[in-house]
């Protein structure tokens, strides 16, 4: 913590070491008295005097995951650091040390960094969204949204994660027919799902509670149980479901979204980035840049990522 908001007040200090290295010209008498009162110094060291405002304002330049430890057990620790950084920034002066040519390179990029984020955030502030644009993502992208609540009855095969010790090992052959056989009992209507889950799931997590698994998103599921279950219709038993636990029977009790006003902001938050990212490639793009391909060397051949396979809990459908 102590390391990172040193680092955060070297660059807040690009201001006062970079920008304003003339001596600020001496106010009025009754001027200097108003500061005094609404603007006390709150910190003196030698020549070096830091007033409220100028604090509060070197605590704002702080990410916000830091300000509040700054603004409260860690105030005086970050007051510490600033004033050492003042102090050492005031001697650095008096030695000409803002003459030097490769402080004066850093400086010039430390402010071209902040200017840079400057016109970023101006970039950002200029993005209007309205309640119907972030209304009209949300029904584009409603999928996204989507809950099924369902329960299912897992018969597993030898290998499987979810094999049960000391239950005789069935064939995938065999473990398909099981379930299937299941199947036929559950649509005949000559069985109940719960009492079947409880006496033959070898999810047993779900299996002693009638193989409920509640309601869960895309994604959380193994992808072949995930599209099953979502293209079924509320109380449909879907056909018999093979995923690397075995063989599955899903009854499908309900479709739900997740509502709007509950997503809002992160759709916000999503488009918004969205927008100031496609206002950089634009910015780009028009600028037409080109690259010295004899000191960067010829551009790589793109590659396709591949993606590892989410690992699943054990004995469960549910990805980790």
């Amino acid at each position: 913590m102590k390391k990172t908001i040193s680092t955060v007040i070297a660059t807040a200090f690009v201001a006062s070491i970079g920008f304003a290295q003339q001596p600020a010209t001496p106010a009025p008498a009754q001027q200097q008295a108003a500061t005094a009162a609404t603007d006390p110094i709150i910190i003196a060291a030698g020549d070096v005097t830091i007033r409220q405002s100028e604090f509060e304002n070197a605590l704002k330049t702080l990410p916000a995951e830091y300000q509040q430890y700054a603004q409260g057990p860690g105030k005086k620790q970050f007051a510490e650091d600033y004033l050492r950084m003042k102090m050492l920034a005031s001697e650095g002066l008096k030695n000409g040390l803002d003459k030097d040519p490769e402080v004066i390179q850093q400086l010039n990029l430390m402010r071209e960094n902040l200017v840079a984020n400057a016109q970023l955030q101006k970039i950002e502030k200029n993005i209007n969204l309205t309640d119907a644009d972030l209304k009209a993502k949300y029904d584009a992208n409603k999928s996204q949204y989507e809950q099924v609540k369902a329960r299912h009855i897992l018969i597993a095969f030898k290998g499987s994660p979810a094999a049960q010790s000391g239950k005789p090992e069935l064939t995938d052959e065999q473990a398909k027919a099981k379930a299937e056989d299941l199947r036929k009992q559950l649509v005949a209507g000559t069985a109940k799902f719960e009492d079947l889950a409880k006496k033959e799931s070898d999810d047993t997590g779900s299996g002693s509670n009638g193989g409920d698994l509640g309601e869960f998103g895309r994604g959380q599921m193994v992808p072949e149980f995930e599209k099953a279950a979502f293209d079924a219709k509320p109380g449909d038993i879907t056909p018999v479901v093979r995923t690397q636990f075995g063989y599955h029977i899903i009854q499908v009790q309900d479709h739900s979204y997740t509502p709007f006003e509950q997503v809002k902001a992160t759709i916000e938050k999503t488009e918004r980035q969205a927008r100031v990212q496609a206002a950089l490639d634009t910015m780009k793009t028009n600028a037409k840049p080109t690259f010295n391909d004899s000191y960067f060397g010829a551009p790589a051949a793109p590659q396709a990522t591949a993606q590892p396979p989410a690992t699943p809990n054990a004995g469960a459908t549910k990805k980790q």
